[in-house]
């Protein structure tokens, strides 16, 4: 059975969040509370800081549950795969 996997976006940012590997070690909640807020649902919010400050905090997950692809980024990698 596959692993839960989901993604949250700003169009220019995808945060995808892993619950299985997630040590709850409050990094990111701690980090950047408007964007990060297990209390809320959903709980990561892309529209509470700057795609800078989302990368910087995404990039302290100690367990590597949180992390990103920048979406321009991946349309032009689909794109040169269709050529």
């Amino acid at each position: 059975m596959p692993k839960e996997t989901f993604k949250y976006t700003n169009n220019e940012m995808t945060v995808v969040w892993k619950p299985s590997m997630c040590t709850h070690s409050t990094v990111c909640w701690k980090g950047l509370i408007r964007v990060f807020n297990p209390k809320e649902k959903p709980w990561i919010k892309m529209n509470g800081a700057a795609t800078e400050k989302i990368i910087e905090q995404v990039k302290k997950c100690p367990s590597g549950a949180l992390s990103y692809f920048l979406n321009e980024e991946t349309a032009k990698s689909e794109t040169a795969d269709m050529e």
